[in-house]
C-alpha cells in the first residue's frame, strides 16, 4: 500500500499555537492547539514570555503527534513554520536564555522612540528602503528598547553572544536544536531592517538601533533546507522546508496567486493583503509595501498590506471586559437579536490605529448610545466596527492599485461570523468569499513546504478548489446607503484619533 505524504504546519499565533497536518491537496487531516498567555504590564504594553511561546508550540505538536496513527506519523515528509510577525525576541547564543520579554507586535511602548526618529527626519529613507512606517508595530524600535532597558540584552550584545529574531527564528532555533539561526524574507521584511528591493539587511539601520551585525539571523528565502526537527522534539527528524509570516501564509493559503487578488484575515487583528506580483507597489496613504513569499532561489512576490491591530480582541473584550457574552460564538446570536446597531458605533482602537493613521495614541470609542441601547446593539456595532475598519483599508488599496478588487477572500477565527461578513460586504460593496476551511494560514505554509519537497507540484492546479465549498456574501446596501454609513464611520474614527487632545 502506497502511503500518501502529509505536510506539517506549525502556526504560532498571538493567543495560541497550532499544529496541523495537510495532504498534498492542502486539505486539513488533523490538528491540535495549545493556548498562549499575553501580558499587559502597562497601558499600551503587550508582552509574552519567550519560553512560553516555544512551550505552547511544542505542546501543540505533542498533542497532534499523540492523536494521529503510526502510519500518519510516518507519512509526514516536511514541516513549515508560520507565525505572528514583528514580535521581537532577544536571546543568548551560548545557552538560548531569553534577554527579556517578547515584545508583541501590538506593543506600543516605543511610540516616543518612533516619534523622535521622525523628528530627526529619518522616516523617508526608512520607508523607501523597507516599505514600512516608523511605528512601534515593527521590530526595530522594540529591539532598541530591549537593549536599553534589559541589562542581560546589552551584556549579551557587548559579549558578542546576542541573537535577535522574530518568532519563526525563535522556533527554528529550538526545533533545530540551536543549530539554525535564520529569518525568512517575509518575516524580515516586517522588522524595518531589511531592504525590500535588495532583500538584504541594512547595516546602517542596525547600527542606528544598536544591534550588532553578529546578532542578526541569516537571511534566507521562504523555501529551502532549514534543517530537521531535533531528536528531543515531537515529529523528530521531519525536514523543515518553509518559513513564512502569518499574513503572507494566509494569502498563499487562499490561493491569491495573481496580482490584484486580495484576502483579509480576522485574527487577533485584521489584515488585508493584496498580491502585487513582482512589482513593489507604493502607497502614500498608509498602506505597507511588504514581501509576500519567495521561491527557493529568493525570487519574490510582493504585496500591499493594510494592518489593523484589533479584530478578535474586540470580541474578547465583549466577553472578558464588558462580560455581555459568555463565549466568542455568542456574539453572533446577540448581534442578530436586533435589526441594526441603531446608531451605535464601536471604533476598535484599543491599542492604537495601524493603517492608515499609524497613531499609537488612538484609543477605542463607543458612541451613539441612547437609553434604548441594548447588549445586542453593542454586539452588532462591535462586528460592524471590525468590518468598517477593513472597508477603509479596501478603499485605500483600490486607490493604490487603480482598480476595484471585486472580491475579498476571508479567513481567520472571526470569519466564522455571518453578521461580520455581511457587514463586510455591505461596507465595501465587494463579494466576500469564505472557504469552508478557515485554516488558510497553516495551509499556506504547508503548501509552500510541499512545493519545496516536491509533494505539491503546482499551486495553480489547486485553483478549482477555490470555487468549491465556499460561501458568498453579497452587498445588500445601495451606494447612497453605503456612503452615508462610511461618512458616519469616518467621523467616529476621527474622534478616536483626537480623544487625547
Amino acid at each position: 500500500m502506497v502511503r500518501s505524504p502529509l505536510l506539517l504546519a506549525l502556526d504560532q499565533g498571538t493567543s495560541s499555537s497550532r499544529a496541523v497536518l495537510f495532504d498534498e491537496q492542502g486539505q486539513a487531516v488533523a490538528s491540535a492547539s495549545a493556548p498562549l498567555n499575553i501580558h499587559y504590564p502597562a497601558d499600551g504594553w503587550v508582552e509574552q514570555t519567550p519560553m512560553e511561546i516555544w512551550a505552547s508550540q511544542r505542546q501543540a505538536m505533542a498533542r497532534l503527534e499523540q492523536t494521529i496513527s503510526a502510519e500518519q506519523r510516518q507519512a509526514v515528509v516536511a514541516c513549515g513554520i508560520t507565525n505572528q510577525r514583528e514580535t521581537t525576541i532577544l536571546w543568548r547564543r551560548s545557552d538560548g536564555a531569553p534577554c527579556g520579554p517578547a515584545l508583541v507586535w501590538q506593543d506600543g511602548r516605543t511610540a516616543d522612540v518612533c516619534a523622535a526618529w521622525k523628528r530627526e527626519g529619518l522616516e523617508r529613507d526608512w520607508r523607501t528602503r523597507t516599505g514600512l512606517m516608523l511605528d512601534p508595530y515593527f521590530s526595530a524600535s522594540k529591539i532598541q528598547w530591549l537593549l536599553q532597558n534589559h541589562d542581560e540584552a546589552s551584556r549579551a550584545a557587548a559579549q558578542g553572544d546576542l541573537c535577535f529574531g522574530t518568532v519563526e527564528s525563535w522556533l527554528l532555533w529550538h526545533l533545530s536544536g540551536a543549530r539554525r539561526h535564520c529569518s525568512d524574507m517575509s518575516n524580515a521584511s516586517r522588522t524595518l531592517l531589511m531592504d525590500l528591493e535588495q532583500r538584504q539587511w541594512v547595516p546602517a539601520f542596525c547600527d542606528h538601533i544598536g544591534l550588532p551585525s553578529n546578532a542578526l539571523p541569516d537571511l534566507v528565502p521562504c523555501r529551502g533546507d532549514f534543517g530537521t526537527i531535533a531528536s528531543d522534539c515531537p515529529f523528530a527528524g521531519v525536514p523543515i522546508c518553509a518559513l513564512l509570516g502569518d499574513q503572507q501564509a494566509a494569502t498563499l493559503g487562499q490561493l491569491c496567486l495573481e496580482p490584484g487578488e486580495a484576502k483579509c484575515t480576522y485574527g487577533t487583528g485584521a489584515f488585508l493583503v493584496i498580491n502585487t506580483g513582482s512589482e513593489i507597489k507604493r502607497s502614500d496613504a498608509g498602506l505597507l509595501s511588504t514581501l509576500g513569499w519567495t521561491d527557493d532561489q529568493g525570487t519574490p512576490t510582493y504585496c500591499l498590506e493594510g494592518s489593523l491591530f484589533n479584530a478578535g480582541t474586540v470580541v474578547q473584550w465583549l466577553r472578558d471586559g464588558l462580560e455581555i457574552i459568555d463565549s466568542a460564538e455568542e456574539v453572533n446570536r446577540l448581534a442578530l437579536t436586533v435589526d441594526d446597531a441603531a446608531g451605535v458605533m464601536l471604533v476598535p482602537a484599543f491599542t492604537g490605529w495601524g493603517t492608515p493613521h499609524w497613531d499609537p495614541q488612538a484609543r477605542g470609542l463607543l458612541m451613539g448610545l441612547t437609553r434604548d441601547s441594548r447588549r445586542g446593539h453593542i454586539a452588532r456595532a462591535a462586528l460592524e466596527g471590525i468590518a468598517l475598519s477593513v472597508a477603509g483599508l479596501v478603499r485605500l488599496a483600490e486607490q493604490a492599485s487603480g482598480h476595484e478588487l471585486g472580491e475579498l477572500a476571508v479567513d481567520g477565527g472571526a470569519a466564522a461570523s455571518d453578521p461580520l461578513l455581511q457587514a463586510q460586504a455591505d461596507s465595501t460593496g465587494l463579494r466576500v468569499r469564505r472557504p469552508s476551511q478557515l485554516e488558510s494560514t497553516a495551509r499556506g505554509v504547508a503548501l509552500l513546504a510541499g512545493l519545496q519537497c516536491d509533494v505539491v507540484s503546482d499551486l495553480q492546479s489547486l485553483l478549482p478548489q477555490r470555487e468549491q465549498n465556499t460561501q458568498l456574501f453579497m452587498p445588500r446596501l445601495d451606494l447612497d446607503q453605503r456612503q452615508t454609513w462610511l461618512r458616519r464611520w469616518d467621523d467616529a474614527v476621527s474622534r478616536s484619533l483626537h480623544w487625547h487632545e
